[in-house]
């Protein structure tokens, strides 16, 4: 180095030094002396790298300048603290290799002070971890982008939401990163992206029905809101806040599911609501078997043994035995009791909406179905479900109720999604079913899945030890109803009952009794007047014989009342006229109302026609 840039170094007050081939200091510049707090006469050639930089510094320093020296290649952008009489500073140093007069190889250390712009850059560090730290503990995934959609940063949450990293995604278009396809796969073109069209039109955009694609390739529902970033009245960017719904819209799946979980058991309720009215009087009228009747007896065994069994019950006798009776007391018997036991009348449903009251519809699946319904079937899951008047099914259902039968599932009308079911089939018929299935009016498979177990039920008449109990519990139950007291019924008028055919069985007893109490107005039961009124006209009065053979009977019958001890019976004079009167509307019945004549009702009553016709006016009675 010549003398003139000896002097140009050591009159600067930039931070210059020049060090020879051993890093012994031969010239330090007036500002390097100041920040040492040497005087520009005090001697420099004992100063190494230790006593300018730091000592944590200077090892790795000595290193760069022999390098220097070795190699002639110059050092830049280093970072380093120079020691001086205060703290040190922080600068970036600079290094060349040069040559001294004597060709000696030395070292120009430059180093800028960058304490200042450190500080500013500490600063901004500290500011940007704080701003990134508020932005992590935001619970929604955030997105800032710059002015062509391209990813500038992101928090913890996104990482969460979606996987990705932001530093993996830094510089990359968010549109590709995780919104590049709809929810069923479909691509989403870019140019339709809500999140572009703030950064495009300035306006802040709301979405909550689309997906982000997580790093995984499962899709997260998202609602996201892109708000422009505006710079002097233009949108340079956007930020982009998301928030998984998928919670939400789990429980907003789970609500729907519930509600329409309580809907489907309100219509159930609903239901069953309708179901137990139609069925009160039946439950009410027929609660319990009555009666001690060996006939009777055999049946109830038949029941015991069978309903703690799963298997199919057929039931049969003639109608108005109370063979639904039979059924409830084979459901509560069961291990079912607890479940419901629905009854299906098999006779009173049309044929073309047969298929959906067993099996249901869903709306819209014929003209009137303006809602959901479930059928029978279904409604007696987990208990009984009773097939009365089976025999009544149309033939073209009959398999669609095997099928059901033997699967535990079916359709509803409308409806492809299978339901499954269990239930207990009790079936009743007043048919002859092997002769229906002979005449192909009903499926062979159908009746041999039906009879696994028959129970005979039999007809009143084979029960005669049970009529009195059964009509003094009609009586019973009748007059609570109608808020009467009970009346009398003599042993002679329990006599005349046993004597009756009861082609309508039980179920005719019960009407017989109810006209009975109905007609009385005293103590003593009118029965006289019910059983007049419940035989049919060809059977009240056949010839005088056998009604002055009935008035016979029924004086011996009261005689023997008399004898045993019972209350006489007898008539008021009302009384008297009213049996007067509905016998002679009986004999007019029978005869048309012809009064003359051989076959006429004076005539079969043993008496003038004139006096008949007389007594016709006395009791009102209208000609015909």
């Amino acid at each position: 180095m010549n003398s003139f840039e000896t002097s140009l170094i050591n009159k600067s007050t930039a931070l210059l030094a020049v060090m020879d081939h051993s890093l012994h200091c031969v010239h330090l510049s007036l500002g390097w002396r100041r920040r040492l707090g040497l005087s520009e006469s005090d001697a420099v050639d004992e100063l190494k790298a230790h006593h300018l930089f730091e000592k944590t510094d200077s090892k790795n320093l000595n290193e760069k300048l022999e390098s220097v020296l070795r190699r002639g290649e110059s050092v830049s952008g280093l970072r380093v603290r120079v020691a001086c009489h205060g703290d040190p500073i922080r600068c970036q140093l600079t290094a060349w290799l040069v040559h001294a007069e004597d060709d000696q190889p030395g070292v120009v250390v430059m180093v800028e002070d960058v304490e200042e712009l450190s500080r500013t850059v500490d600063n901004l560090s500290a500011l940007e971890e704080r701003y990134q730290l508020i932005l992590d503990a935001a619970g929604e995934g955030i997105y800032g982008l710059d002015h062509n959609g391209r990813i500038t940063f992101g928090n913890s949450a996104s990482t969460r939401i979606i996987g990705w990293h932001p530093d993996e995604v830094l510089g990359e278009f968010a549109h590709d990163v995780h919104h590049h396809s709809h929810e069923d796969g479909s691509h989403y073109a870019r140019e339709q992206c809500p999140i572009y069209a703030a950064i495009h039109d300035g306006e802040i955009h709301r979405v909550d029905d689309e997906v982000f694609w997580h790093t995984d390739g499962t899709p997260i529902p998202v609602e996201y809101t892109s708000t422009p970033i505006m710079k002097n009245g233009t949108p340079d960017g956007a930020v982009v806040v998301f928030r998984d719904i998928s919670e939400r819209r789990k429980a907003e799946r789970e609500k729907k599911e519930a509600f329409e979980h309580i809907r489907r058991l309100t219509d159930q309720l609903e239901q069953e609501r309708d179901y137990l009215r139609d069925e009160l009087s039946v439950t009410v009228n027929f609660g319990e078997i009555i009666g001690e009747s060996p006939a009777l007896k055999r049946t109830l065994s038949q029941i015991e043994a069978v309903a703690k069994t799963p298997v199919t019950v057929l039931i049969f006798g003639e109608s108005g035995v109370g063979k639904e009776m039979i059924a409830r007391a084979i459901h509560n018997k069961s291990e079912r009791s607890d479940g419901p036991m629905v009854k299906v009348n098999c006779a009173s449903i049309p044929n073309e909406l047969f298929e959906s009251e067993f099996f249901g519809h869903v709306r819209g699946a014929f003209t009137g179905a303006h809602k959901d319904r479930i059928g029978r079937l279904k409604l007696a899951d987990s208990g009984t479900l009773f097939l009365d008047e089976v025999g009544e099914i149309p033939l073209a259902m009959q398999g669609k109720l095997l099928r059901a039968l033997q699967e535990h599932e079916f359709e509803r009308v409308g409806d492809d999604k299978t339901q499954k079911v269990d239930v207990r089939i009790v079936a009743a018929t007043n048919k002859n079913l092997s002769a229906e299935v002979a005449a192909g009016r009903f499926r062979e498979d159908l009746f041999y899945r039906l009879s696994v177990f028959p129970v005979e039920v039999p007809p009143l008449r084979d029960r005669m030890e049970d009529i009195a109990p059964l009509a003094l519990h009609f009586i019973e139950h009748i007059c609570k109803d109608l808020g009467r007291d009970i009346p009398r019924i003599s042993k002679g008028q329990l006599v005349i009952l046993q004597q009756h055919d009861w082609p309508g069985n039980i179920r005719e007893l019960n009407n017989v009794m109810e006209r009975a109490v109905i007609l009385t107005t005293g103590s003593r039961l009118r029965l006289d007047l019910a059983l007049q009124i419940s035989v049919p006209a060809s059977a009240s009065v056949t010839t005088s014989t056998s009604a002055s053979e009935r008035r016979e009977s029924i004086s011996a019958s009261d005689a023997r009342d008399s004898t045993s001890g019972e209350l006489e019976e007898f008539l008021t004079e009302d009384e008297f006229r009213e049996t007067e009167k509905a016998n002679m509307i009986a004999v007019l019945s029978h005869t048309d109302g012809q009064v003359w004549g051989p076959d006429g009702a004076a005539s079969l009553m043993g008496i003038k026609p004139s006096t008949f016709s007389y007594r016709m006016n006395v009791l009102g009675i209208e000609k015909w």
